[in-house]
């Protein structure tokens, strides 16, 4: 039982390693380029679709759905993003089912990657919805004491959406480790399937966090009326 995907080494040369990370991450980051791409080669307008094309808007207006609910205004502006990183997430859950399979997020670098995409796209967002101008003096605000103690709230936050999930897949991988070597098979079958419904709830609370961190960053602060 490896406690995380970097342990399990592929290739070696000198200071380069080829681990399950690396090669988990880039073939999850395959599958859903080359799926995109076949679903959405032959999108139908009419009434009559395939099945391919009817769960993919399913998908899609789900997470355009959420991501309005969250309070930002044009859903489909943040869809790309939002939507790249709860399906990393969550497939990177489902393919535990395969035999072999390590889930990059069991790394924390992967996480910690993850979060500083979060990190970056916040004030670029935030930039792009209020201006540069109105994106800094939201960091002193309502003063310019605040300025040191928002800037560690950004980095913090970083850390915590990188250790949460981190902590909660890699858990539930040794749980599961741990439960085939001691126990039945039928036992660790059941724990499999609560694994995939807690990476399934991962995935959405890291979309759903990312989410609101942009919609605070894009929103626009209204002028104080005059007395």
């Amino acid at each position: 039982m490896h406690l995380s995907p970097d342990e399990m080494i592929f290739w070696q040369y000198g200071f380069f390693k080829l681990n399950a990370t690396i090669v988990f991450t880039w073939g999850l980051m395959l599958v859903l380029v080359v799926g995109s791409m076949l679903v959405t080669r032959r999108l139908s307008k009419g009434l009559k679709r395939s099945r391919w094309q009817n769960l993919l808007e399913v998908v899609v207006t789900t997470i355009e759905k959420q991501i309005g609910e969250v309070g930002l205004r044009e859903p489909r502006k943040y869809l790309g993003f939002l939507g790249t990183l709860f399906l990393f997430v969550a497939l990177s859950a489902l393919c535990t089912v395969f035999p072999g399979f390590e889930p990059p997020t069991g790394s924390l670098s992967t996480t910690l990657a993850l979060a500083l995409c979060v990190l970056v796209a916040v004030p670029l967002f935030g930039i792009e919805g209020q201006g540069l101008r109105g994106h800094l003096q939201s960091y002193i605000e309502p003063t310019v004491i605040m300025l040191p103690f928002n800037l560690i709230s950004e980095v913090s936050r970083t850390l915590a959406l990188a250790v949460r999930l981190f902590g909660n897949m890699m858990s539930g991988a040794m749980i599961l480790g741990i439960l085939l070597s001691i126990t039945p098979l039928v036992f660790p079958v059941v724990m499999t399937v609560l694994g995939l419904l807690t990476g399934m709830v991962q995935a959405y609370i890291f979309f759903i966090l990312a989410a609101v961190y942009i919609a605070a960053a894009t929103q626009i602060r209204q002028p104080k009326s005059a007395p």
